[in-house]
């Protein structure tokens, strides 16, 4: 059975994500979909509604920006350092970049509403978008409006893998359940293309990122990993790791990478304050270049989630994965 039949009817068991956050307010009966009791969605584009009461409006000082947990945070607050002084010239507001160490915090953060901004991964906008009220509304793009990375099972030179079958009786890393090339996309591409699942056909371990990853396959900490492929081109022009240290042997069709986007219950006009910033920044010779340039990305591009997260939802739906929040 192929991923096209699995991703419209298979049922492989993945445990609920959820959340574990107390006293939230249920919102007035409205349409929903999978959203969160606290939030509507009138328009039915699947993301919150921001709310008509004024008085639930947030208007901070500060405003709190975080970036995905990948890789070094050291790195990503210099990356993103032109970006922040930019979004305070645009909305009059002091920027703070806050490096979350996990998707599960950073989803935390947002619906307790201590993050303002962000970008979540592909595998755990979903979560955040129907648990934390998150309204994505673009990714990074190449110049020419491309866009997006594959998951790649890769191993090192000499590992006795040469195919995804050689995996069978060893061990493969994942980095996070919410992950979607460390974790949902591999898990349904093994089973509905290759018949193999964790625990039953291979050891599933999880290292946390996809650095960590990567780093332990370069030097044979793991025989095998999952991973986003954009995070590996950036870490081997940085000098991190060596091309010629891993190896290959699986690649998936491409996926949208980091989502960016607001908390629903900002300021109407505060939202479309931070939306301006992202699509007038300048990328030239700027600090976000300096960085993304080594995956090719050069702009930001307006998204829908509605769209550009299909392929993801279904991958959920695919491993049983819920969105509720408990």
């Amino acid at each position: 059975m192929k991923l096209r039949d699995l991703l419209f009817g298979c049922a492989s068991v993945l445990a609920c994500l959820s959340l574990n956050v107390t006293g939230a307010a249920a919102a007035d009966e409205c349409p929903r979909g999978d959203l969160d009791s606290r939030f509507c969605d009138v328009d039915g584009d699947l993301i919150a509604d921001i709310p008509t009461d004024s008085s639930k409006w947030l208007d901070p000082d500060k405003l709190i920006f975080a970036y995905t947990p990948v890789e070094d945070p050291a790195v990503y607050k210099e990356a993103w350092s032109d970006f922040t002084d930019y979004l305070e010239e645009k909305t009059g507001k002091d920027v703070v970049f806050f490096p979350v160490q996990s998707n599960a915090a950073q989803i935390e953060a947002m619906r307790s509403g201590r993050l303002h901004i962000s970008g979540f991964n592909t595998g755990s906008n979903p979560l955040a978008v129907n648990c934390a009220g998150f309204r994505p509304f673009t990714i990074m793009a190449r110049e020419d409006g491309s866009f997006g990375y594959e998951m790649e099972i890769i191993t090192y030179p000499g590992s006795g893998i040469e195919k995804v079958e050689d995996l069978k009786g060893k061990s493969l890393a994942f980095t996070s359940p919410t992950s979607n090339s460390g974790f949902k996309a591999p898990s349904a591409i093994l089973k509905a293309d290759f018949g193999m699942e964790k625990d039953r056909d291979f050891e599933a371990t999880f290292s946390g990122k996809h650095d960590n990853s990567i780093l332990g396959v370069a030097n044979k900490d793991y025989i095998a990993a999952s991973i986003a492929n954009s995070v590996k081109f950036r870490m081997i022009s940085r000098d991190v790791i060596k091309e010629d240290q891993v190896v290959t042997i699986f690649k998936s069709q491409t996926f949208p990478t980091t989502g960016y986007g607001v908390a629903h219950n900002l300021k109407p006009e505060l939202q479309e304050q931070i939306k301006d910033a992202f699509f007038s920044f300048e990328w030239a010779g700027s600090s976000l270049e300096r960085e993304f340039s080594k995956s090719k990305e050069a702009k930001f591009l307006p998204i829908t989630y509605q769209e550009f997260w299909d392929v993801i939802r279904k991958i959920d739906s695919a491993n049983d994965v819920s969105y509720a929040c408990q």
